[in-house]
């Protein structure tokens, strides 16, 4: 039988200081846990003050998520997580809404910025920047 070898070990995240070296590599690479693709500004929320801020279509980019921030699910293009799994609260309710999710994405709230263009790949698990020509 040929078996396939992942790219990475999902319980061990690449660190995010080894990516975005080459011109066409991710920012971040995570688990990914909702198919799909998206491209919008970074909102970054650390906490449930911040939920205010997050408007139609911004990506959002957390730490982790809880119940408490299912209503963003509905307003966010896609979202990015620092933790989590396939079975997350961030990975369930981003298959729900439909939107994509990469999760475990190590270093994303240091390496992204508030309103900075990002490519989410929800199938890949890439985070990818998006120069102003590629929009």
């Amino acid at each position: 039988m040929d078996r396939q070898v992942p790219p990475h070990d999902a319980s061990e995240p690449i660190a995010a200081e080894h990516l975005g070296k080459q011109a066409d590599s991710p920012l971040l690479i995570g688990i990914p846990c909702s198919k799909g693709r998206a491209t919008g500004p970074v909102r970054l929320v650390h906490s449930v003050d911040d939920f205010d801020a997050v408007q139609p279509g911004d990506i959002l980019v957390c730490r982790t998520t809880d119940p408490a921030w299912t209503m963003l699910f509905g307003t966010a293009a896609a979202v990015v997580t620092e933790i989590g799994g396939i079975l997350s609260h961030a990975a369930i309710v981003a298959r729900e809404f439909g939107i994509p999710a990469v999760v475990s994405a190590k270093g994303a709230l240091r390496i992204l910025a508030h309103h900075q263009t990002i490519a989410v790949d929800g199938t890949t698990g890439h985070v990818h920047a998006v120069r102003p020509a590629e929009r």
